[in-house]
């Protein structure tokens, strides 16, 4: 009992020193605090659904310190990095479905033992699997406590706007997973915007849901509208946006103001709405094209009637066609265990792709993994269900939330019951994907066009309707499709 009560006046002295001020823990006296009232503390930062045992306090600070151990002999590791072998992994692997089982049916102790395990082996600056692990590893535990926590917040805290920048614009450079999203989206967008110059005007809208990615989308769309415009048949372009915050919407607005400055043949107008605002609030110019892009947009809904409102909101706007770019994985309307086993499989694809993209010891690479694919782990491992991320409480065991006949619905059937039906894609669209993947695969060996007994980056059809998708060797990591109204 003497190292429970050590841990947790530990703990106190910890939440003290991060709640109050430091002038107001000077005069208190934690000798005098009760060990009912040290426990009680100690519960409001756990989620107790089934912590009969009073060492699972201790157990869980105890974890939570291990974690701190890692990451510290992590920054002493750096530069002298041993890749352990495939028996490491899948050891990792299991001990990871263990922990998520375990706490999915609130089995704590077997999750913690797990975890301990995890902590013990996993790195930031090892192979694939150990790096994915450690992601992994923080949002399970970040499961294991209340939001109120400031152990919570540790591990959930995002990265800067600077860095999740930095490490978005870095991803784009090295790994083909947005070139090939956009790529494929923009020329769909770019073929029915012709079919209709006879009678749009030459007006091209396009509304871009997915929190606008800094507007890398757009640059060669601009660039493929201005070798079709003429000074005399000149064409407009607007991009309404959508964006988490005022500053980086009018970044991305400069951006790409800047870029389009230098096609004098094309007009350009850009409007950024934050996000929440209602597409029934939007205008339209009298014959344009409009195009709905809902690049990653759906993966993010956190329910089916979401995604449905959404939908119908993009259906009563009539869009001559509707880009849809979906990831196979971080699919958040299921139940935690589907969406845990989606996601270890496309992160696992992610992250050995990345391994072959920049070298292991690369600050690039610990940049990405870090803020943008460790930071998409932790929070769909842990997304607020009720749709609100303040919540002070997470709900683990949700399978009444969703109807398994939804859980079972494809693509196809969801959009099919909401009124559109699919634009197969075209070849030049194909050849343009696997011109993509050829392209790169001259700076990069790991890229295959058609296949291959080596692996790597693939691209491949899928029919019903004609939609194309990137793979990471034969897991398919993100499929995009285009979609029409039917009135």
């Amino acid at each position: 009992m003497g190292d429970i009560e050590d841990h947790e006046e530990e703990f106190l002295s910890l939440r003290l020193a991060i709640v109050n001020d430091s002038s107001c823990c000077n005069h208190i006296n934690k000798k005098i605090i009760k060990k009912r009232k040290r426990r009680e503390l100690m519960k409001n930062f756990i989620n107790t659904w089934d912590l009969n045992e009073s060492n699972c306090e201790g157990k869980i600070l105890s974890l939570l310190e291990l974690r701190e151990m890692m990451l510290k002999n992590d920054v002493k590791k750096k530069g002298h990095i041993v890749v352990e072998d495939g028996k490491v992994g899948l050891h990792l692997i299991h001990s990871l479905l263990i922990s998520a089982t375990s706490i999915d049916e609130n089995t704590i102790d077997l999750a913690i033992e797990n975890l301990h395990e995890l902590y013990q082996n996993v790195t930031l600056f090892g192979d694939s699997i150990q790096r994915m692990a450690a992601y992994f590893a923080d949002g399970l535990i970040a499961r294991l406590l209340t939001r109120k926590s400031p152990f919570y917040d540790m591990i959930m805290k995002p990265p800067t706007q600077e860095e999740e920048f930095l490490a978005f614009t870095e991803f784009y450079k090295v790994s083909p997973f947005y070139q090939f999203a956009h790529f494929t989206a923009n020329q769909a967008i770019l073929e029915v915007f012709e079919k209709e110059l006879e009678y749009n005007n030459g007006l091209l809208h396009v509304i871009d849901f997915f929190d606008i990615s800094y507007g890398f989308q757009w640059p060669s769309l601009i660039q493929s509208l201005s070798e079709n415009a003429t000074t005399l048949n000149r064409i407009s372009l607007k991009i309404t946006g959508y964006g988490k915050t005022i500053d980086e919407l009018r970044e991305t607005e400069t951006r790409l103001s800047s870029f389009a400055k230098g096609f004098r043949n094309l007009s350009f107008e850009f409007q950024g709405v934050l996000s929440g605002f209602k597409l029934s609030n939007l205008t339209k110019r009298k014959n344009e094209t409009l195009a709905i892009n809902l690049m990653f947009h759906l993966n993010s809904l956190s329910t089916y009637s979401k995604i449905s409102k959404t939908l119908k909101e993009v259906h009563d706007l009539c869009p001559s066609i509707v880009t849809i770019v979906e990831q196979e994985g971080c699919k958040i309307p299921q139940t935690f265990m589907p969406r845990f086993m989606d996601s270890l499989h496309y992160f696992a694809a992610m992250f050995d792709s990345l391994d072959d993209c920049l070298p292991i010891d690369s600050i690039e690479r610990l940049s990405i993994e870090k803020n943008h694919l460790g930071k998409e782990i932790k929070n769909v491992l842990n997304y607020d269900e009720g749709g609100n991320n303040n919540n002070n409480s997470i709900i683990i065991n949700s399978s009444s939330r969703y109807d398994h006949n939804e859980q079972m619905e494809t693509c196809k059937g969801r959009m099919e019951s909401h009124g559109f039906l699919g634009i197969p894609l075209s070849c030049k669209n194909i050849m343009q994907a696997k011109l993509l993947m050829k392209i790169r695969s001259y700076s990069n060996s790991t890229i295959q066009i058609d296949g291959g007994i080596n692996g790597g980056f693939r691209v491949f059809e899928i029919e019903d309707p004609r939609a194309i998708s990137l793979a990471w060797q034969d897991r398919s990591i993100v499929t995009a499709s285009a979609w029409h109204c039917v009135l």
